[in-house]
């Protein structure tokens, strides 16, 4: 009997044993199978990621620290001497740096008003509405340097034809021709191309407004815009977040626009952050400095668009 239970309990030791193996081997082909499909499906996407964004980014550090001409291989390590360059000698990027600032700060406010004006435009009970969304969205679908080249003669020849025959003074600038004007002349653009989609945006965000609060409050006796401030602003400020994130991060780094448009002209008083790095590497062949602005640049934007990200989803209402 003794020597039966022995048996008994070394087969089932056996299967259970079986089973915890095969439990086993199933779990590691599970895991190699869910391996192969995350390289399948991810693999060629982190590729890219690493071969067109990761390695030229932390190569252009490496050379934000060298006196690299962009061309030869003669490559010296200078340390910090260029960042010393840009803040002590180089007064065109401080320039650049300063009309960037305020291009983005003037940019930021027009597009988000008047994209969040457009968007309670077209959300109103009319007909033309679906209409009106296609044009106010039209602009943003043509390309920044096409754009550029388009406006660069409707401001040169349409508004110097207009001011002949209208004698309006507004026709009359000398739109590209002067810093003030040409400064407003890009704003101008970059305000058209981007407000239709940013009203897309709030567009969204609108439709998603319950309309029994703002019922209630019409009952209550508030006008448009106590309803405005304190029921629809609240309530569309996840919008706002994103919005402003958008329009900040375009505005720094606006480059089309400003290379096809005054092409940093007059004299370099037009001349954006962006361009003025584009110049100093591949014009001027300093693609060290070029790569020390760069750094710059990106540590300014992405420390500016963090910052602004955080106020904004503290001020946001969840609905």
């Amino acid at each position: 009997m003794n020597h039966q239970s022995e048996l008994k309990s070394s087969t089932l030791s056996g299967k259970t044993s079986i089973r915890i193996s095969e439990s086993a081997s199933l779990n590691k082909r599970k895991k190699l199978k869910d391996a192969g499909l995350f390289a399948l499906f991810v693999g060629p996407v982190l590729l890219a990621f690493t071969v067109i964004v990761l390695i030229p980014f932390f190569t252009g550090i490496y050379y934000a620290f060298t006196d690299w001409n962009g061309i030869t291989g003669d490559i010296k390590w200078v340390g910090l001497d260029n960042f010393k360059y840009l803040f002590t000698e180089d007064q065109q990027f401080q320039d650049s740096f300063i009309l960037t600032t305020k291009y983005t700060v003037v940019a930021i406010i027009l597009t988000n008003v008047i994209g969040f004006g457009l968007a309670i435009l077209v959300t109103q009970m009319f007909k033309t509405r679906n209409i009106l969304r296609t044009v106010f969205f039209m602009p943003n679908m043509v390309g920044g340097l096409l754009l550029g080249f388009i406006w660069q003669f409707i401001f040169v020849k349409g508004f110097s034809s207009l001011g002949q025959l209208t004698h309006i003074p507004f026709f009359q600038l000398p739109w590209l021709g002067d810093a003030n004007t040409a400064f407003w002349g890009i704003v101008i653009v970059s305000v058209w191309q981007g407000a239709g989609y940013i009203m897309i945006i709030y567009i969204a965000a609108l439709q998603n407004v319950p309309q029994e609060l703002i019922e209630a409050a019409k009952i209550d006796g508030a006008n448009r815009w106590q309803i405005l401030r304190h029921i629809t602003m609240p309530l569309v400020a996840p919008a706002v977040t994103i919005c402003l994130f958008l329009t900040t991060a375009s505005s720094f780094k606006i480059f089309d626009a400003n290379l096809s448009l005054t092409g940093g002209g007059p004299f370099k008083s037009t001349e954006m952050l962006a361009l003025n790095i584009y110049t100093e590497a591949f014009v001027n062949n300093r693609y060290g400095i070029g790569e020390a602005k760069a750094l710059i640049f990106f540590i300014v934007v992405a420390a500016i668009t963090v910052l602004q990200v955080t106020i904004s989803k503290k001020r946001e209402v969840e609905s």
